[in-house]
């Protein structure tokens, strides 16, 4: 979760009230805006065939050069982040001249929920719930549609939703017939649960390796988006998110993080059904000395 902070007193952007965003799918027109918009920034990243059976691919959004907000501004940022997070991560935001706050996990999801931190003056970007963060996202859809034509289903890495509900709403408008999965992992798994109750619910949270989604909730806001629309969300444990990256590793020569092992986890094991599957590779950002422990069984 990033904030800008402010070098200097100025006119202040106000934080958006999230009783008051429209939770609605983001349009094609403001995703084609955000791809022209970030085309000089982000690389369009490869879609590749995972080198095992079933027919999965893997589009590498782990190779973006920077996996979150940059510095190419040139406006100061401070970075909430869970006390949880691995030191890559941390070490990353810092080398990039951010300034990173390490919060215990509950101050750091109530920041998303007043999207403020204490002592924190500074313009609020969140991570998920923001109408332009999910048209970025779903220019992903785009490039899926264009490099790999068809297929069949997508499974995307369930953090806040921001992620799923992006690409969601390119693919609902422009391939209707692709079956769409968030994926969780079962130790904080709020969406499969919520949408089991068919309303938002709190589950127990565990900390794991996969630090990149996860929660004890799902805003009400974008459970209503997910309702509308993915099919579902695809849970799988922490074992097969590990074999999922030593997979990964091992035919592909690629890192992914344990979000990423989530989605990609799920199509091996055919939970997303028959046909060409897309795991959406989110992130590659593990300390490697994690990695090397959980590949190495």
């Amino acid at each position: 979760m990033t904030t800008a902070a402010d070098p200097e007193p100025r006119t202040r952007i106000p934080h958006p009230n999230p009783d008051t965003i429209d939770h609605v799918p983001v349009t094609l027109a403001a995703v084609e805006e955000a791809r022209r918009n970030i085309a000089a920034i982000a690389l369009r990243t490869p879609t590749v065939r995972l080198n095992a059976d079933p027919e999965v691919y893997l589009k590498l959004e782990n190779l973006q050069p920077i996996g979150s907000f940059a510095r190419r501004m040139g406006v100061p940022a401070t970075v909430v982040s869970p006390d949880t997070a691995p030191q890559t991560k941390i070490r990353a935001v810092e080398r990039l001249g951010g300034r990173v706050i390490l919060a215990p996990f509950e101050h750091w999801w109530r920041t998303f929920e007043t999207r403020s931190y204490p002592g924190v003056d500074a313009t609020f970007i969140h991570a998920f719930d923001d109408p332009d963060v999910m048209a970025g996202n779903g220019t992903i859809a785009l490039e899926l549609l264009e490099d790999l034509g068809n297929f069949d289903a997508v499974i995307i890495p369930w953090g806040g939703g921001g992620l799923s509900c992006g690409i969601a709403s390119v693919l609902r408008e422009r391939a209707p017939h692709v079956r769409i999965y968030a994926a969780e992992v079962s130790t904080a798994a709020p969406l499969a649960a919520s949408l089991a109750a068919r309303e938002p619910r709190m589950v127990d949270y565990t900390p794991s390796f996969v630090d990149g989604i996860g929660s004890r909730m799902v805003f009400p806001g974008m459970f209503q988006l997910a309702r509308t629309l993915l099919e579902g969300s695809l849970v799988v444990s922490l074992d097969e998110a590990a074999a999922a990256m030593k997979l990964v590793a091992e035919r592909n020569r690629v890192i992914i993080e344990g979000a990423s092992a989530c989605a990609v986890a799920a199509a091996v094991a055919g939970k997303a059904g028959a046909g060409r599957v897309v795991a959406i590779v989110s992130g590659g950002n593990i300390d490697l000395s994690k990695f090397a422990e959980l590949t190495a069984s």
